[in-house]
This record gives C-alpha cells, sequence and structure tokens, in this order.
C-alpha cells in the first residue's frame, strides 16, 4: 500500500469521472487496465462506442499545472499504444461500432471533495 498522496488523488479523480461516465450511460469495461506501454484509466462502452478515457486530477488552489498540461503529445501517443493493446489482447470486451479517446479533467479540493469536472469528447 502506498502513501503518496498522488497516487490517492488520482484514484478520487477517476471514481469521479467513472461516476460521471455512468451517469451519461456508459458501463465500466476496464479500470486501471495495465498494459506493456502503460495503464489505461477508464474503458467503458455503452451500446455503440467503446471509449478509453484518460483521467488527470489536480488539487485546485495550489497553482500548479492544470489537468490538461498533462495531455501533451506523448501522452496522447501512449494512450492510443495503450489502446491498441488493449484491442488486441483482451478479448472478452464489447465489439463497439465506434472507438473514442476522450480525456476528463478533475479538481478536486483540499478535502478530496469534486469541484470541477470537464469532459472533452474525442479529445484526440
Amino acid at each position: 500500500m502506498t502513501t503518496d498522496p498522488r497516487i490517492a488523488i488520482g484514484r478520487a479523480g477517476e471514481q469521479f469521472a467513472l461516476e460521471h461516465l455512468e451517469r451519461l450511460g456508459f458501463a465500466l469495461v476496464a479500470r486501471n487496465h495495465r498494459t506493456r506501454h502503460g495503464e489505461i484509466d477508464l474503458v467503458v462502452c455503452d451500446a455503440r462506442t467503446l471509449v478509453f478515457a484518460e483521467v488527470k486530477t489536480r488539487v485546485c488552489g495550489r497553482g500548479g499545472p492544470t489537468p490538461w498540461d498533462a495531455l501533451h503529445e506523448r501522452k496522447r501517443r501512449q494512450v492510443r499504444r495503450m489502446a491498441a493493446a488493449f484491442l488486441h489482447d483482451v478479448w472478452a470486451r464489447p465489439h463497439a461500432q465506434e472507438i473514442r479517446f476522450d480525456a476528463i479533467g478533475v479538481l478536486v479540493d483540499d478535502r478530496g471533495d469534486l469541484a470541477a469536472l470537464e469532459h472533452l469528447e474525442a479529445a484526440f
């Protein structure tokens, strides 16, 4: 068990993002799925679309980088490679008509409560 507070903040952000996606009608397919290229935060699916969601969480009011600062081109390429590995390796998954890459930026306050959530569909 890690004591790194960044891990707890990241997990909280993923949970807020998952709850948001579920409210939109998506069902969880995989969470923190490990591939040889890294870890996919969330994979969700509705009746039509399989979504690979990259979640970036930050604590608001600390004056640091925004969630989007960490979604640079190198990270987008990595997420696409992880998605390809997932599609190749995971046979027990929904087969959807569309595949989409979303980004979800989550801001939490000092207590870990949700302060803001921004969902960019088809972000890359």
